[in-house]
Parts: C-alpha cells; structure tokens; sequence
C-alpha cells in the first residue's frame, strides 16, 4: 500500500494524469490505478522504469507517507521522516494471524 500511495504522490506532484504516466511508463491506466489503490503488485523492474519516468529515486516508493497534520498536506509531499519501510515481524504477525483463523 505504501508504494502505491507514493507513486500516487509523486505522479500528482508532477500534475501528471494517470492515462500520461501510463502511457510513458508502457502499461495500461488500469494497471497504474491497481498499483495506486494497492490491488496491484509491480515488480521491482516495473518501479525502477516508473522512477525514471517521474524523474525520482525507487527508494521514494517506499518511504512512509507522513501523517495528516493541520498544516502540512501529504499530496504536497509532506511526511513525517525520511524513514523507508522496514518488512520484519508486523508481517510475520499478519502470517501468523491468516494460519490462526483457517
């Protein structure tokens, strides 16, 4: 979810559409908006060329967004820190979670 968020934010700082962005990046707008709305799941070859495209470092997909504060506006690119998603226990606790329920 994380990334999707970000591409959003980073193809809206740009004032770019979704159709414009798909169309440089080489897919459909439908595939772009899965990736958004965190339905999708692109491969790290498909964001290194998406990075390109937006002119950006891959590592800005994965950055946390910043909360909403009563000032700053996260379209904006405000966030809370430069910090990058770390993939440890909260997704072994997920894992664990789904195993428990079946």
């Amino acid at each position: 979810m994380v990334v999707g968020l970000n591409v959003q934010r980073l193809r809206r700082e740009r004032d770019i559409s979704q159709e414009d962005l798909s169309l440089r990046s080489g897919c459909t707008r439908g595939y772009l908006s899965g990736i958004e709305n965190g339905r999708r799941n692109p491969t790290i070859l498909f964001l290194a060329s998406l990075a390109q495209v937006l002119g950006t470092d891959i590592l800005e997909f994965f950055v946390k967004p910043m909360k909403a504060k009563a000032h700053g506006n996260p379209d904006k690119g405000d966030r809370a820190d430069a910090s990058v998603v770390t993939f440890g226990k909260s997704a072994n606790k997920r894992k664990s979670a789904r195993r428990s329920t079946r």
